[in-house]
């Protein structure tokens, strides 16, 4: 029986897609024969979907991708709240994609993504295709999964750049901002701020105060410590912001000049404290280069999972890690939900116990 595959990308990009390509791809070649595999190329995420941008893939294509950045798809944000609205381009662009995936003759599709690219894998799979989700993100909130391929190589890189700032702060006596990506949910500031011997660590899921944050630094400082390290999430804000809907807050720092808090923060540091402050920004340094072995191994043990799905014609699924299993997740489950960082998350506890400021 000849199987007939799509793969597409969808979404920012992040180490390890290409990493889950190749395990998908020589999985598949593996278990049911070179012979009886085609893999077709999906390029640019579901725009390549609606727009029917698809190549037959080689055996040889996947070859040489485990280490490699990025993705040999192509990505592109198609956003899911436009997925069912027809444009000024009057194109359907469900039923664009359903089209695509029946010219193609594919036997199932396999998408690669986070929380949008999940949303739109279970609208298509409520349209009758056959979908496999593959749950990618340097934020690892994805619901239902335990991690997500692409977040340990973020943290990584993320808690090199703090690193790298204790010793300039330290130099210069300063306190210094280090702002990480991650704008609804805190995993990978929280991760990276404990790796990296942050001081304070700022999440969206904790707002912040700022007059406490300012407590926490003086504190240093009367200490006899020179400098202090602040991990923050772009998606942080204070208490006040937290009264306000999300509407509202974005209508605010709009007003104010601000897209992020990190920068406002550090003018009130500096202000209140008389303590000069900086701000650094790794920015999508987060999301680029090799990703790291755990990614790999990870990213692969995917790949293979999601083989072993199609083998059993299992869709409508996404994979996932639970505890050291692998397994898979039902898309009407986790599609549409966020995994967010409990208060009383352990890490949280942890840093906490280590005398770490959430700035509240």
């Amino acid at each position: 029986m000849k199987r007939r595959i799509g793969i597409l990308t969808s979404g920012g990009d992040c180490p390890g897609l290409n990493a889950t390509i190749r395990g998908v791809a020589k999985a598949c070649f593996e278990r049911f024969g070179e012979d009886n595999v085609e893999i077709v190329g999906i390029s640019n995420g579901y725009y390549g979907l609606i727009n029917n941008l698809c190549k037959d893939m080689k055996p040889s294509d996947f070859s040489g991708i485990l280490t490699q950045g990025g993705t040999i798809f192509g990505t592109k944000r198609q956003p899911f709240k436009m997925m069912t609205v027809i444009g000024e381009d009057n194109i359907d662009k469900v039923k664009n994609m359903r089209e695509t995936y029946k010219k193609q003759k594919l036997d199932c599709l396999l998408t690669l993504g986070g929380n949008g690219t999940h949303k739109t894998s279970k609208l298509l799979a409520d349209e009758g295709l056959n979908v496999i989700g593959l749950p990618k993100t340097i934020d690892n909130d994805i619901y239902g999964t335990d991690v997500t391929f692409g977040f340990h190589t973020a943290v990584d890189i993320a808690t090199d750049a703090i690193d790298r700032l204790h010793t300039t702060a330290a130099s210069h006596s300063r306190i210094i901002l280090c702002e990480i990506m991650g704008n609804k949910a805190g995993w990978l500031t929280l991760n990276a701020g404990v790796a990296g011997g942050a001081d304070i660590i700022l999440i969206p899921e904790i707002p912040y105060d700022i007059e406490k944050v300012c407590e926490a630094v003086l504190a240093r400082s009367a200490s006899g410590k020179t400098f202090s390290i602040l991990a923050v999430a772009e998606g942080a804000f204070d208490t006040e912001e937290a009264k306000m809907k999300k509407k509202e807050r974005a209508k605010k720092r709009l007003e104010a000049g601000i897209t992020t808090a990190t920068n406002r923060i550090a003018s009130q540091i500096q202000s209140n404290t008389g303590i000069e402050a900086r701000v650094c920004v790794p920015g999508h340094m987060l999301r680029g280069g090799s990703p790291s072995a755990y990614d790999r191994i990870l990213a692969t043990k995917f790949g293979v999972h999601a083989a072993k799905l199609i083998a059993e014609e299992k869709y409508g699924r996404t994979v996932a890690q639970i505890g050291s299993k692998i397994t898979s997740n039902k898309l009407d489950d986790i599609a549409g939900k966020t995994k967010f960082v409990s208060p009383d998350d352990q890490l949280v506890l942890i840093a906490r116990d280590l005398g770490v400021s959430f700035g509240d």
